[in-house]
Order: C-alpha cells, then structure tokens, then sequence
C-alpha cells in the first residue's frame, strides 16, 4: 500500500487489541436466546486471538450464584485466571481497565452475556475512558431479544463498533497467504 493511502482508523491492530469475555457462565446460559452459537462464536475469537498471540481475559459475574464459565471455554483459555466481579460493568473486576491501559491495549473486542447488563455497561465504561469496543454481535445475547437488539443498538450510538465474530478475525489478521490466515480460516469454517 502507497504511503498516501490512508486506511480506516478503527480497523482492528494486533498490538492494540485484546479480548474480552464477559460472564458466559453455566447457571445463567441456558436462559440465553441463541446460547449455542455464543459459545460456538466466542471459542472461535479465543482461539484466533491465541493464533495471532493477542492477550485474552474473561470475567464471572458473582460465580456463587452464576457458576463458573462454561467448561469448554476454560478448556480453551487454558491456565487463564477469571476476574471476579461483583459489579455488572467489568470497570468495577478488579485493575482490569488499568492492565488494559498500562499494556496500551486500546483495541477491546467484546463478547459475552447479558448484552443489556454486564456487556452494555462495561461497553460504556470502555467507551468513557477511551477505549475503542469491537463488539462481537454474533458472540453476545441476552434472555430477551428486545434486550438484545436494544443493546447493540444503545452501544451502536455511543460508539462502539459492531462487527461479527469472523469479521473481527479476518481484520486483525489484515492480509491473507500467510500461516496465521491458513489457520484462521480453518477457525471460521
């Protein structure tokens, strides 16, 4: 690419981004409209953002009335510690918003559960200090789906980036012909 042309500046970096998961845990999913294909959706992200080398972080919203998150994305992540939180909005789990910021990671995909709860108020909670939010409309739901459409569109209209999950893969990865893509694209089949 020539040195005059620009590209868009909200496109997704590697050395910007992270993931974030948001309380996919196993009391509350089953109540989730479409749960299946957040859990399908949300793997998928975890393991092209491993694929890339791009850090990864999940929460669990009062895990002793919610459960743990789910077996299989445990089994995923890995050793990956969960941040617990007793706050909806991921700004109250701990130093999570000051790790992002001391690490420059200022390129925040979000997944997860409940879109009009913990979702939508840690996506404002992003939006206000300064982060841009690549949120996975495909890997996040709600009980309801009125709650679910209405969320996206509440964080549309603040600002954040709704995209889906291959999307948000396919753009970080920026070009294609190389081992990274070849192992992504197998991801997102």
């Amino acid at each position: 690419m020539s040195d005059n042309v620009k590209r868009f500046e909200k496109l997704l970096v590697v050395e910007k981004a992270a993931l974030l998961i948001i309380d996919i845990q196993e009391r509350i999913l089953p109540v989730i409209n479409n749960h299946e294909a957040v859990v399908k959706n949300t793997i998928k992200l975890i393991k092209g953002f491993k694929v890339l080398g791009i850090p990864v972080f999940y929460t669990e919203q009062y895990p002793k009335g919610l459960g743990p998150t789910l077996q299989s994305i445990k089994d995923e992540l890995g050793r990956e510690e969960a941040i617990q939180k007793l706050s909806f909005s991921c700004s109250g789990a701990g130093e999570l918003f000051e790790i992002l910021m001391k690490r420059n990671l200022t390129q925040i995909v979000v997944c997860g559960i409940e879109s009009h709860v913990c979702v939508q108020q840690t996506v404002l909670d992003l939006l206000a200090n300064g982060f841009q939010v690549n949120l996975a409309a495909d890997a996040v739901s709600s009980r309801k789906i009125i709650d679910y459409e209405t969320a996206l569109t509440r964080m549309r209209q603040h600002g954040a980036e709704v995209t889906t999950t291959e999307s948000i893969l396919f753009e970080l990865l920026n070009v294609c012909a190389t081992p990274e893509f070849k192992q992504i694209s197998k991801i997102v089949k």
